[in-house]
């Protein structure tokens, strides 16, 4: 994954290429990339927000204690 990737760029990436597809202006080749594209920045955003869950439950388990 791309180093500088965030939750908010690749939502906005994703909302670009679904924009492309809904308007049906890919050719096939460009199709087959840009869904694979999409699949590689949901499961960064799912990783993400998973991962922050994880973090925000800790912290708070901590200020429970």
């Amino acid at each position: 994954m791309e180093e500088n990737l965030t939750y908010k760029s690749a939502m906005e990436e994703i909302e670009n290429l679904v924009k492309l597809l809904e308007e049906n202006k890919l050719d096939v080749d460009e199709l087959r990339e840009k869904v694979k594209r999409i699949a590689v920045l949901v499961e960064f955003c799912k990783e993400k927000l998973h991962s922050t869950e994880e973090e925000v439950n800790k912290v708070l388990k901590s200020i429970a204690e």
